[in-house]
């Protein structure tokens, strides 16, 4: 892909581009709608990555374009960048690398203009992080280019930054740290307080299994305010028990810091965030005594706990989950933010076809869009590619 990116800036921009940077997007095993609560994640990098081709400029003008955008391409002034006049309508996509840049600037860092072609095999909209990936393959071009020496967390601090205060998404730091962060052949054990960072060895193939993305094609849309509800929730519940965080409440107590809430809403939510948080551990455990196949209970628990407690499942998601599990799966979840997007499987690798089928079979019967079914491998982190 990167020769092709290469190719494209060329021919938009008139001149080749100074390089090619890249960063995946992810998928989160385990650990979901922990990150803003202090938690736990455990992700992984995906193949799919985004691509961004780039060049730098003389002034102080940003140009982005996109192969996937059909709003040709989008000319932005880096003096006026600002969080209150995002880019909207068909240019509403480059708010992404806008927002980078702006929160490179508004660290006080030397970024100048610059041209940038994107180019990206993540599938939009579908809870694998295609966003993070954007931010993160953006701020790397750009620092590398202006000579910006930041670390990979520094990175996704300020790509996260850029998708709160730009974007205007209330997302945690889990999904650009795991593309930023991520290496080949390993999940990766994200503490969303301290940033302290482990890197588990996950190899399915070698203990013959295989994790199926189960992408619905029901596209979700984080601003849209139920996520910020349940972060508001999250936070409110936290203060009404006295705690910094609902990751400060400890498993052992969850029954009687339940009994203390008075709002059944806000002790569903704590409730997935207390077990989830545990549920993290304990698959990370297993995963380092390589003992993976006793992780699907876990996920399917995560998943009941997603649909029941924290309310951000569907019915595509719920079909994709029990469908898998029922054809043989050790278990299976939703992974993302929710309300759309998709689902991921732990299967053996000799049944991959059979619960493939199974899937698809469910979802011609209910005469729902037929899903987009991968197998997914854990890869590496952001790079630059040439």
């Amino acid at each position: 892909m990167s020769g092709s990116a290469q190719d494209r800036f060329h021919r938009l921009y008139g001149y080749p581009p100074e390089g090619v940077w890249a960063a995946p997007g992810r998928v989160n095993l385990i650990g979901e709608h922990t990150d803003y609560n202090d938690g736990f994640v455990l992700p992984f990098a995906l193949p799919q990555r985004t691509e961004v081709a780039a060049a730098r400029r003389t002034d102080r003008t940003l140009r982005v374009h996109s192969d996937a955008a059909p709003s040709g391409v989008v000319t932005l002034d880096l003096s006026g960048l600002d969080p209150a006049r995002p880019p909207q309508g068909a240019a509403s996509w480059a708010a992404y690398p806008a927002g980078v840049a702006w929160a490179l600037l508004d660290a006080g860092l030397p970024v100048g203009g610059a041209d940038l072609h994107v180019r990206s095999d993540v599938p939009a909209g579908a809870g694998l992080s295609s966003s993070a990936a954007l931010e993160v393959a953006t701020a790397l071009a750009l620092t590398d280019l202006y000579g910006i020496p930041l670390t990979r967390t520094e990175l996704a601090a300020l790509a996260r930054r850029a998708e709160n205060a730009y974007v205007g998404v209330p997302c945690g730091i889990m999904d650009q740290t795991a593309s930023a962060c991520a290496t080949a052949g390993h999940a990766l054990h994200l503490d969303t307080r301290s940033l302290r960072q482990r890197h588990i060895p996950f190899d399915c193939a070698a203990a013959g299994l295989r994790l199926l993305v189960i992408d619905t094609r029901v596209k979700h849309a984080l601003a849209d305010g139920a996520y910020s509800r349940r972060r508001a929730s999250c936070h409110r519940a936290a203060g009404a028990l006295g705690l910094p965080a609902l990751r400060d409440l400890p498993y052992e107590e969850l029954e009687q810091a339940l009994d203390r809430l008075e709002d059944p809403v806000a002790r569903k939510r704590v409730r997935h965030v207390v077990t989830e948080d545990q549920r993290v551990l304990h698959v990370g455990e297993l995963l380092l005594a390589g003992r993976l196949r006793e992780t699907g209970p876990l996920l399917t628990e995560s998943h009941r706990s997603l649909r029941d407690d924290y309310e951000v499942s569907c019915p595509e998601l719920d079909l994709a989950v029990a469908t898998a599990d029922a054809a043989g799966a050790y278990g299976s979840r939703m992974t993302g933010g929710g309300f759309g997007g998709s689902a991921l499987s732990l299967i053996d690798a000799d049944a991959e076809r059979s619960v493939t089928r199974a899937v698809t079979d469910a979802f011609r019967r209910a005469d729902l869009t037929p899903p987009r079914i991968m197998t997914a491998s854990p890869s590496p982190g952001a790079t630059r590619l040439v």
